[in-house]
């Protein structure tokens, strides 16, 4: 007959266990279909530019703006002499296409209705603070969702 140490002391016996390794970090989720940048974006003026012969120009296309189009415009004579033409270069640098225009440019912009330019001001604002300056929140009182408009800055003091 065989006899067997009691059970507490062949757990006092058995081999320590192997040092444990720390596991590798889970790999990141792939992210969901990642979609492209978007980087021009079309718009229609409320009322429209008119050329030289008559011609209403009302649907364009606007391009993110960059660093470098919110700096050249500072240097720009017009603009330290008068502030308030800095947003007149600076769209007119980030407009690419207006209806059949050829060119689209500052001196295009500075004849614009007052009405189309605050339109194009506030697009600008909106495509270039991610696509929209209203933000989705929910009321701490009652749960409520609803969405709110996020103050901005001037053009071109982003």
């Amino acid at each position: 007959m065989r006899r067997t140490a009691p059970r507490a002391a062949a757990a006092a016996v058995a081999e320590p266990e192997p040092e444990q390794t720390a596991a590798p970090a889970p790999a990141p989720a792939p992210a969901a279909a990642a979609q492209p940048l978007r980087t021009e974006f079309e718009f229609e003026l409320p009322r429209g530019y008119v050329d030289d012969s008559g011609t209403v120009h009302r649907h364009g296309v606007m391009r993110l703006a960059t660093a470098r189009d919110e700096l050249v415009p500072l240097r720009d004579m017009r603009v330290q002499e008068n502030p308030a033409y800095l947003s007149v270069v600076l769209l007119g640098r980030v407009i690419t296409r207006l209806g059949t225009l050829a060119l689209v440019h500052d001196g295009v912009v500075e004849n614009m209705f007052a009405s189309d330019l605050a339109f194009l001001q506030d697009f600008y604002r909106q495509v270039n603070a991610e696509g929209h300056t209203r933000a989705a929140v929910t009321c701490p009182h009652c749960e409520e969702p609803f969405e709110v408009e996020l103050g901005g800055s001037r053009l071109g003091e982003s």
